[in-house]
């Protein structure tokens, strides 16, 4: 039987988050990355304007912008890249 007064597990899953982005600091940038734009977009749509921000691009039940961006890296809608190191002292 199933304790009610046992804590939720935390969902989406770790394992398929790293399908996706592949280290926890990775994770951990990307997903307040679109928490902060998908909270800006939250806050420019009571304002009326929203044509700048994009808004959360997965069906959710959840109101928390950092469960709804992990959602999205969860099934792949957001892409992480390294951005290429320029070594000034090669050619």
């Amino acid at each position: 039987m199933i304790n009610p007064r046992r804590k939720k597990m935390i969902n989406p899953r770790m394992d398929k988050l790293h399908e996706h982005v592949d280290t926890n600091y990775a994770l951990v940038i990307v997903a307040a990355r679109r928490a902060r734009q998908i909270n800006a977009y939250y806050h420019a749509l009571g304002e009326g304007s929203y044509e700048e921000y994009a808004p959360p691009m997965v069906e959710t039940h959840s109101r928390n912008q950092l469960t709804i961006a992990l959602e999205e890296v969860a099934q792949g809608k957001i892409a992480f890249e390294y951005p290429e190191q320029s070594n000034p002292g090669v050619s």
